[in-house]
């Protein structure tokens, strides 16, 4: 079983940056793809990132290139979100993802671990 425990997550002015991390459990983080989602009061869930199992291929939704940046260390199986230019829209609860496959995914259906979420606010 892997458990994934994010962290990071507080309260910052729009423009602020914000770095979140994911410590995964098991020792088969380096075989899996993880992804990060985040979910808005009266939203559905929704994409935010994904990084395949080397860290070489990386995906993001379109509201957040080029202010997010995914990253992950094998090493101390750890998926990280380090977000810049904060605006108040991505105010949510961010919840980190794995999934027993080495290849990306923007579906929440396709991953098969989630954390418990983490809450970040931005205000204007």
């Amino acid at each position: 079983q892997v458990q994934l425990v994010e962290s990071g997550g507080g309260l910052v002015q729009a423009g602020g940056s914000l770095r979140l991390s994911c410590a995964a459990s098991g020792r088969t983080f380096s075989t899996r793809a993880m992804g990060w989602f985040r979910q808005a009061p009266g939203k559905e869930r929704e994409f935010v990132a994904t990084i395949n199992w080397s860290g070489l291929t990386r995906y993001y939704e379109d509201s957040v290139k080029g202010r997010f940046t995914i990253s992950r260390d094998n090493a101390k199986a750890t998926v990280y979100l380090q977000m810049n230019s904060l605006k108040p829209e991505d105010t949510a609860v961010y919840y980190c993802a794995g999934r027993d496959e080495l290849g990306i995914s923007s579906t929440p259906n396709s991953y098969d671990y989630w954390g418990q979420g983490t809450q970040v606010t931005v205000s204007s």
